[in-house]
């Protein structure tokens, strides 16, 4: 058997890219961390498929206490904005509807940021967190594009890297919309990289094993 036709059966084995379905999220926030007693306060998501977008979610999140002011100054979010959006525990049922089940392929810029909340905010209310298998733009993107391309991997550099139709603007749909593209784009370039299922970008853009323990990087840093 020749290499070409070696790598087309283990391609047939995984779930091509165009057919999968793909939860794109990003999340709004009071603080840096849920340990540190920071919650949710925004939630955008984006289903898509083959290159089209299927569904949208959005939504504010009351943390139930106050947004502190540079959290505002970043996000524009304030205490007047979800004083009368839903706590986490009313939102979490919708938000498990909409992401699926475990076939969905989670994908957000800086993913451990957004699922640590997410983890979080299920744990605190009785909910096993589905094993989503999980792409980050972030990691996906600087295996791909150079240093000279791509000074750094936040998502506004990213996403005017990859012409993104939305410009980010630390609000989380439009954030998600802004990631869907910087996905499209790196979906582009891992032809080159032999890489066309599911399971070979997880392994393409899996995190190197390092000795180090690193924190979820905060909003300011997306």
């Amino acid at each position: 058997m020749d290499d070409s036709s070696w790598q087309s059966t283990i391609q047939d084995l995984g779930t091509p890219l165009h057919e999968a379905i793909f939860v794109v999220l990003d999340l709004e926030t009071s603080g840096g961390a849920p340990h540190l007693g920071a919650g949710i306060t925004e939630i955008g998501a984006v289903k898509v498929q083959g290159g089209l977008h299927l569904e949208t979610f959005s939504t504010l999140v009351n943390p139930l206490h106050p947004i502190p002011s540079y959290i505002t100054n970043l996000t524009g979010i304030d205490d007047a904005l979800i004083c009368d959006a839903p706590s986490i525990d009313f939102v979490l049922p919708d938000l498990f509807q909409f992401l699926g089940d475990e076939s969905t392929v989670f994908v957000a810029q800086n993913a451990p940021f957004d699922l640590s909340f997410l983890k979080a905010a299920a744990r605190l209310h009785g909910y096993s967190w589905p094993a989503f298998r999980v792409l980050d733009t972030a990691i996906m993107a600087r295996r791909v594009l150079s240093r000279e391309e791509a000074p750094n991997c936040k998502l506004g550099t990213l996403a005017q890297v990859f012409g993104a139709e939305v410009t980010p603007n630390h609000r989380a749909l439009d954030d998600a919309k802004a990631t869907v593209d910087v996905l499209h784009g790196i979906f582009e370039r891992l032809a080159g990289f032999d890489v066309f299922t599911v399971e070979e970008a997880l392994n393409f853009s899996a995190p190197k094993k390092s000795r180090s323990t690193r924190q979820p990087t905060s909003p300011e840093a997306q």
